[in-house]
């Protein structure tokens, strides 16, 4: 009676509850559940009820086997074949022509099997359609339709499509587990290195879910490259870490262990020397070296290269799942049960031309007005949080600041703690912020759950772009940029003294930031996307571990799975938009940042697609010709990251000070950048320190100590003022940064400009599946014209009357002539 893809609906209150709604449309089945407390009511779609709607709804349906020829195969194809899914698998059914469904043509399309010829997520698509537009009744006049509204005020405790059967069971050859399949071919860790069948995904879970998949498929392939350049670099700068001029000066006895640095704090650091920093100074040249500069401007070209190839890829996916001609679903666009209970105004919809609600355009204004307040408030608040933790060390003791001989230097370890202080901060703010940002979006009150989305997706990332990038930005933009000098220190907060960067540079600080917060982000969201779920679902099917499986139904198995809920796939979203930030915004402080990233998303993957697969009920399915809105996200942080990178290269990391010495000020041609070190540090009079900075203690008789700087010594005529090779590196950095982005800038518009967005064969495919579905359709008319010319007189006068129709008979008359 029922078939594979069913609706449930758990009813808690089985005395009370709107069934009527649901009689003319469907056949629905009442089931008891063990606990006598639960009520689970099956729906089931006829096939007259899918036919309806799917004209309604103008899906598309097959009406002819596609004929154009398959591409010629490659004969580097055979490489690949390890990577390979069965045919099978990756498409599950043969590729077709296909036209908007029509219930008066039926006989145009394939129908080989009425059970089998709309796809599950198409029948899912049309139950949910019909169930969240069903009138149950009114309330003062105003009518109340739609199961959301039921779930929203606790009439149903939960609706759902049914999975397959159990995935632990095997493929019986005759009944159709797609489940099964996609858990063995796909969901399984073991097969992390095989394409996607998202064929049977798209046709398992919709197009909706199938097109994230597809994007993070893609990313993750896009990411090979970068990770594959980012990892050579890291090791150009490994095997020329020993040529390093400035860190050889450094760990030199003779010249680090004999320069005096003035003290890293106020009355409780001492003096300290130069070659403490010897270790940390080194590896700064794993990340801060020529092919920075390279990975950088690779980078920036790289991500250009993604987004238009991702637009490409995307076009041959509109055409596969016949979503060329997709307009948003009305189901997108239905009002949300909130919006009609807050708005009290009503007018007329010039489209519907009906009465419905809608809000004033100035308390549309006033709550936008707050709502924007708000975010940037929290936004100001965080950005202050994440600065201090990136700024202030957990050590309340100063004397730690005091140097440690080895890797660990007090710039460094107060990076360290500070980084995984403020991961644990941005871990809570976000979980405060989620909560925040729906109340501001309800607030706001949306028209349509279309709109609610979009508007909640801008203020979550907006939120988690200055949660997880303010102490980067911190400690690559601002960190040692606005320490003063000695004696003339700047504070911040009236309290602590601002940071200084290391002799070598801030570069490897913000390296350390960036690994600590990304990496802990990836392994953080692992942990909750896979073992959560798990545990609670084991939690919650523990007391049905010893029923027969009998009596342990398939609906209260599902029932017993997390719900993947309304924002489930904008969560995923976040998740590699935040990543894709790591690895573009900041990369030419890390290049391994895309190797990590892509680790991270081989895991993704099939992590995601597990849960899917095996902890979650499954969604209701939804069409979408796109990523939506993040498109435009992505398009606006690969812009940013072109200046982002250009200002990382020229003021935090070394190279183009380094540059300004060797042409500039460099004198000894036998050992190149040789003197850079002592050339970049100023002195300072000891006797200069104001009484309450000066330090308690002073364990060496030292009359001065040097700091990074390029200032005037103390016994010149404009003592401690910037010197003319400052203004010079200012000068350079500032062109270096016009050149670089304008360089970059002018590659990216012109690839983008060389790259059509849809190919040129997907173009002729359109174009021709239109023509020959117009011929189609054509000739199929003018068959039932002669149909229904032919009764009561002959065929072949009827056939003469439908060519005359045509102006054809003239035409055959005259060549017999």
């Amino acid at each position: 009676m029922f078939s594979i893809l069913n609706i449930l609906f758990l009813v808690n209150c089985p005395d009370n509850f709107p069934l009527v709604f649901m009689i003319n449309s469907f056949l629905f089945h009442l089931q008891e559940s063990e606990n006598n407390k639960t009520y689970f009511v099956k729906i089931h779609a006829p096939w007259e009820i899918l036919i309806t709607y799917a004209e309604v709804l103008n899906i598309k349906m097959p009406i002819k086997e596609n004929d154009i020829p398959c591409p010629v195969e490659n004969p580097l194809d055979c490489i690949f074949a390890p990577f390979r899914l069965p045919e099978i698998v990756m498409h599950p059914e043969p590729d077709y022509f296909t036209a908007p469904f029509s219930k008066e043509r039926q006989e145009l399309y394939l129908i080989d099997d009425e059970n089998t010829f709309f796809s599950p997520s198409v029948r899912n698509r049309i139950v949910f359609y019909i169930l969240t537009r069903c009138p149950y009744g009114t309330e003062e006049g105003k009518r109340k339709f739609g199961i959301k509204r039921l779930l929203n005020n606790g009439t149903y405790s939960a609706a759902y499509p049914l999975h397959d059967v159990g995935i632990l069971k095997s493929n019986d050859p005759k009944c159709e587990n797609e489940r099964y399949t996609l858990y063995r071919e796909w969901a399984r860790f073991p097969r992390f290195y095989k394409e996607q069948p998202l064929d049977l995904i798209r046709k398992y879970y919709g197009e909706k879910i199938g097109i994230y998949f597809a994007w993070l498929g893609f990313y993750t392939e896009m990411l090979f490259f970068a990770a594959v350049v980012g990892f050579i670099c890291f090791l150009y700068g490994l095997f020329t870490m020993n040529e390093n001029m400035s860190s050889k000066e450094i760990c030199n006895p003779d010249i680090g262990g004999e320069i005096i640095m003035c003290p890293l704090c106020d009355r409780k650091c001492d003096y300290w020397r130069l070659n403490s920093t010897c270790e940390s100074s080194q590896y700064s040249h794993l990340f801060d070296n020529v092919a920075t500069l390279f990975f950088a401007i690779f980078m920036g070209i790289w991500v250009t290269l993604f987004l238009e190839f991702w637009k490409r890829r995307q076009a041959r996916l509109e055409y596969e799942w016949d979503l060329v001609d997709f307009e948003e679903e009305q189901q997108q666009l239905q009002l949300r049960p909130e919006y009609e209970a807050k708005c009290t105004q009503k007018r007329k919809n010039p489209v519907t031309q009906e009465l419905e609600p809608y809000l004033p355009l100035t308390s549309q204004a006033i709550r936008f007005c707050i709502s924007g307040t708000t975010v940037f408030m929290i936004a100001v608040i965080v950005y202050r949080l994440a600065v201090y933790a990136a700024f202030a060390s957990i050590m309340e003791n100063t004397e730690t600041l005091q140097p440690i001989r080895g890797l660990l230097t007090p710039q460094l370890a107060t990076s360290v703690t500070a980084s995984f202080l403020n991961f644990v901060i941005i871990m809570i703010l976000n979980f405060l912020y989620e909560r925040i940002a729906i109340w501001i979006t309800d607030m706001e009150i949306p028209r349509t759950h279309y709109e609610y989305e979009n508007r909640l997706t801008m203020k979550m990332f907006l939120f988690q772009f200055v949660n997880y990038y303010s102490s980067c930005f911190y400690v690559a933009f601002f960190k040692g940029k606005f320490v003063g000098y000695p004696g003339s220190y700047t504070y911040m907060f009236n309290r602590w003294r601002n940071e200084e960067c290391d002799p070598a540079g801030c570069l490897i600080e913000l390296t350390t930031q960036l690994t600590i917060v990304m990496a802990g982000k990836q392994i953080w969201g692992n942990i909750q996307e896979a073992i959560v779920p798990w545990i609670c679902n084991w939690w919650g099917r523990r007391k049905a571990r010893s029923h027969p499986e009998n009596l342990y139904s398939r609906w209260e198995q599902d029932h017993d799975l997390q719900s993947f809920g309304a924002l489930g796939l904008f969560y995923e979203y976040l998740e590699m938009v935040i990543q894709f930030g790591f690895i573009t915004l900041f990369v030419a402080s890390f290049p391994l940042a895309p190797l990590l990233a892509l680790m991270n998303n081989i895991l993704e993957i099939r992590v995601d697609s597990w849960k899917l697969t095996t902890q979650f009920r499954r969604p209701v399915a939804a069409k979408a010709h796109s990523i939506g809105i993040w498109q435009e996200i992505l398009n606006g942080m690969a812009i940013l990251s072109v200046v982002t990178n250009a200002f990382i290269v020229a003021f935090t990391s070394d190279m183009i000070p380094r540059l300004v010495y060797y042409y500039a000020y460099f004198a000894d041609p036998d050992l190149p950048m040789s003197g850079y070190i002592n050339n970049s540090l100023s002195v300072f009079q000891i006797s200069d320190f104001p009484e309450k900075h000066k330090p308690e203690q002073n364990t060496g008789k030292f009359t001065s100590c040097r700091y990074r700087d390029y200032r005037y010594p103390p016994d010149h005529e404009k003592q401690y003022m910037h010197t003319m090779q400052f203004w010079h590196i200012l000068a350079a950095k500032m062109a270096f940064i016009i050149i670089m982005e304008h360089v970059v800038f002018i590659v990216k518009f012109f690839v983008a400009w060389m790259i059509p967005d849809v190919p040129s064969e997907v173009k002729a495919k359109i174009k021709r599946e239109k023509y020959l579905t117009q011929r189609i359709l054509h000739e199929y008319e003018l068959n039932k014209l002669k149909q229904k010319l032919c009764e009561g007189r002959t065929c072949a006068s009827m056939e003469k009357e439908v060519l005359a129709s045509e102006g054809i008979v003239e035409l055959s008359e005259a060549m017999e002539l």
